[in-house]
């Protein structure tokens, strides 16, 4: 399956060697799609996609048809949208018009016998002189509401109008020379008429069908993620593993852990969407990784890896470094998605980002919080008596007001108390390397003598290294 702007670009930048960003307009009959894609000596990515399912030629229609119906109305009386077969012959008078005033700068819509006088039971007729500039200006708002998806693709994919090197307009409605001159001011560049906007999908589905079959090796095509890809972690988090808009085939890998201690389980739960929260996406799937060891929270390594093919197929695995243990799943990128559902979901992505947000460091607060909590008792429990009694007490005494407010929504209150936490617990630190520091000296005093102040310490930083590869 390819989508139609893909088709578009595929057939049109066959034969170009040198590399050129392309945006391609796609103003259909019922939908506008707006793509952005480099072509690179028969490489084709495609950086973004946006769009309107609910634009296309059939909303100019209706503009020009409830225009011939208003006029018909003001001067015979007679509603001809009450009428089903009037309107049928109205729309389409109403393409037909419109297709000619592409070329021509006025044209007469004639329909004869379209309905009749209540009255006096005569025949009535329609016949209305149409101008281009009056359906230019039926229809000014609806050529303008396609910009906005073209800003939303070009600010997805990085770039800027001036990084367009070439336009090309797709559908029938992108003969209107109106649409023309909207897209011409808004990309700062003519439009690219070297394709037929009615055939260049056809052509370009016969390229990709060439290009599947092995009869045409030398054009490969890039799609990209039409939302971003996750699994939920802690606290409902949605944690992305391939961000909206990757180029695919690609492949991802990231390592958790356990939230519990001797948790023998994890249920790994695919979601897709933009939502902060794993919770207001859409569940594509979920497994189960069972065997792991007995072992303390934070300590198995569970690699989680993410691999989608050039036809969008997703495979889930997950694998526990320590046993080798390893289960997957295999889902469709889309996830059955109509592209309606797709471009609603990021719309209600941008809607509820704000409060989103707030849930997200909500959850991770607390996340963070738990986290300090369980090192830190289990520092104690450990080395408890490196400290005198009193610091030990003004840290049990921190971890009991953190713990006293996980549970609230007060972010700035968890995040405060998570901070005296940490300050308190730096107490312990110091205990336990003065006392680690002091046995060393000890051991080693004949043999070197030991700092005489913390102004002899070099700071240094550490990177982290996976356990498979220390020596």
């Amino acid at each position: 399956i390819i989508n139609e702007p893909t088709a578009a670009a595929l057939a049109y930048g066959l034969d170009k060697k040198e590399t050129k960003t392309i945006a391609v307009y796609d103003l259909g009959g019922g939908t506008f799609d707006i793509t952005i894609l480099e072509i690179d000596e028969g490489l084709f990515e495609v950086k973004s996609t946006n769009g309107d399912t609910f634009l296309g030629g059939e909303d100019f229609d209706m503009r020009i048809v409830q225009f011939l119906a208003d006029e018909f109305k003001k001067e015979h009386g007679v509603d001809l949208t009450l009428d089903k077969m009037a309107l049928q012959r109205l729309k389409e008078a109403a393409e037909k018009a419109k297709i000619e005033l592409s070329s021509a700068s006025q044209t007469e819509i004639n329909q004869p016998f379209i309905s009749m006088d209540k009255n006096t039971g005569q025949p009535l007729h329609l016949v209305v002189k149409l101008t281009r500039a009056k359906v230019e200006s039926l229809v000014e708002d609806l050529i303008r509401k396609s910009l906005k998806p073209c800003a939303a693709a070009l600010k997805d994919a990085g770039i800027g109008k001036d990084d367009i090197d070439e336009v090309v307009l797709v559908g029938g409605m992108t003969r209107m020379p109106r649409v023309i001159e909207e897209v011409t001011r808004f990309f700062g560049r003519e439009p690219h008429k070297g394709v037929n906007p009615d055939e260049v999908v056809a052509m370009g589905a016969a390229v990709q069908a060439g290009v599947l079959q092995g009869d045409v090796k030398d054009v490969v095509l890039l799609d990209v993620t039409p939302l971003s890809l996750g699994i939920e972690t802690l606290g409902g988090v949605f944690t992305r593993m391939i961000d909206r808009n990757t180029t695919i085939p690609t492949k991802k890998s990231q390592v958790y852990s356990t939230a519990e201690d001797n948790q023998g389980a994890v249920t790994i739960r695919v979601f897709q969407g933009e939502r902060e929260m794993a919770a207001d996406n859409k569940l594509l799937g979920q497994f189960d990784l069972v065997g792991i060891p007995p072992a303390p929270r934070g300590v198995p390594q569970i690699e989680v890896t993410f691999d989608i093919d050039a036809n969008g197929i997703v495979n889930v695995s997950a694998k526990d470094k320590g046993t080798g243990k390893e289960q997957q799943i295999r889902i469709q990128a889309s996830g059955g998605l109509s592209d309606n559902d797709i471009e609603q979901m990021v719309k209600d992505a941008e809607k509820f980002a704000d409060e989103d947000k707030k849930r997200r460091a909500k959850a991770e607060a607390r996340n963070q919080a738990d986290s300090l909590v369980h090192s830190t008792e289990k520092q104690l429990a450990e080395h408890g008596d490196k400290v005198d009694a009193s610091t030990k007490r003004e840290i049990e005494t921190a971890v009991a007001a953190l713990k006293s407010v996980l549970d609230g929504d007060d972010v700035d209150d968890i995040n405060a108390k998570t901070q005296a936490l940490a300050q308190e617990a730096m107490k312990l630190g110091e205990a336990i390397y003065k006392a680690e520091a002091a046995a060393a000296s000890g051991e080693g005093a004949e043999a070197a003598p030991s700092p005489s102040s913390d102004e002899d310490v070099v700071d240094a930083e550490f990177s982290e290294v996976d356990e498979d590869k220390k020596a």
